[in-house]
């Protein structure tokens, strides 16, 4: 360790930290500056609650010390957390597709918190949890969402928002106006995935859509899919309290996803199929299957969900003589000044999605609440 002391005898130690640690950009910065004690006084180290994954189905609820923020950064103390799909995966498997926990990990990129420093302090934000580096080849061309050294929060060794206090880039932060709620606030990033599936769609109005799986994303496609002027819009699942929220979110047909979904689809449209079919289940290809065979020809249709194997599956055949284009939807990019005023116009409606709060304290009810697929989106709330 190496110490120093300033003019008024306070005492500091210098520690060569990772990002993890404490700060998403101190592998920028690393040589990171703690006060830990003054002269002839030892100082108490502030201390936080943070919810820390260490192995699947491993969860524990610790203390460490509250971040300092760097000059780019603003402290935020966490509002809301919504646990995502990708989260349980986490959770369950230890991993998403191919990356998987070598370390423990702080989990939780969809988030909403308050501002601790500067001079937006009690500010509510909305927070986006992709860093992209802005100077690779992939960002250079306008594409942030497949930079090559991209951190984001609750992946890989970037922490996410299950703790009490984070430092966050500045540039990555977006005040929320008064009516919003925490739990709100905390949407935007689905909500975000939802926008950048509609412009891979490509979704015009008269146009027959299809959503196949009512979670979180795929009820905020569907209310996308409603705003571009789709005529007639398909949702399906396997709960019918999520059917139930489809049409709540502007679905014109819904029918339960028990692998007869397509072929009643094709009835419905005279056989003609869809326009444009979104993906957004994350099983085990069955709703791509569903995906493909419900699509017209010359339709497209957009992968969105995660499987918890890492592969998928579909009728080659099928999507060949339909001649399908098929996406698979990375994240979202620039979404959220969008996303907000979206929500602040009325023009899409996030109560809906509402359905689950629970406090730290009670992680592992609100983690097996997902896990269960009870209600839509299940929040972890943090004190105001």
């Amino acid at each position: 360790m190496n110490y120093r002391q300033d003019q008024n005898g306070t005492i500091y130690v210098i520690l060569k930290l990772n990002k993890r640690q404490n700060s998403a950009s101190w592998h920028k910065n690393p040589d990171c500056v703690v006060n830990l004690f003054k002269k002839k006084e030892t100082e108490k180290v502030n201390a936080m609650k943070v919810l820390r994954l260490y192995d699947a189905n491993n969860l524990r609820l610790e203390e460490k010390q509250k971040p300092y923020p760097t000059e780019s950064e603003v402290l935020l103390k966490i509002a809301s957390v919504g646990i995502c799909g990708s989260d349980i995966h986490y959770f369950h498997e230890g991993g998403t597709g191919s990356l998987q926990l070598d370390q423990p990990l702080i989990l939780g990129h969809e988030f909403s918190a308050w501002v601790e420093s500067g001079f937006q302090k009690g500010q509510l934000v909305t927070v986006d949890p992709a860093l992209p580096c802005g100077t690779c080849e992939f960002c250079r061309e306008g594409n942030p969402n497949f930079c090559e050294k991209l951190e984001f929060a609750g992946a890989e060794e970037t922490d996410g928002a299950l703790q009490e206090f984070v430092c966050w880039p500045a540039s990555s932060i977006y005040p929320l106006p008064e009516q919003f709620s925490p739990q709100a606030g905390a949407l935007f990033e689905p909500l975000g995935i939802a926008i950048h599936a509609l412009h891979l769609g490509k979704v015009f109005p008269g146009m027959d859509v299809g959503v196949f799986g009512a979670g979180t994303v795929g009820l905020l496609t569907i209310q996308m899919a409603k705003l571009a002027g789709a005529a007639r819009i398909f949702a399906t699942d396997l709960l019918p309290h999520r059917l139930d929220a489809a049409l709540a979110c502007g679905a014109t047909d819904v029918l339960p996803a028990d692998g007869n979904e397509a072929e009643k689809i094709l009835k419905l449209t005279g056989g003609r199929g869809l326009d444009v079919t979104f993906e957004a289940a994350g099983d085990d290809g069955s709703a791509v299957e569903t995906a493909v065979i419900a699509s017209k020809r010359g339709g497209t249709a957009v992968l969105i969900g995660i499987p918890s194997e890492d592969t998928t599956c579909f009728t080659a055949s099928a999507a060949r003589r339909r001649g399908l284009t098929i996406k698979l939807s990375r994240r979202m990019k620039n979404t959220y000044p969008t996303a907000i005023r979206l929500v602040a116009n009325g023009m899409v409606d996030l109560q809906p999605i509402i359905t689950h709060q629970f406090t730290l304290d009670n992680y592992e009810l609100a983690f097996k609440t997902a896990a269960q697929r009870e209600g839509v989106k299940v929040f972890i709330d943090f004190a105001s």
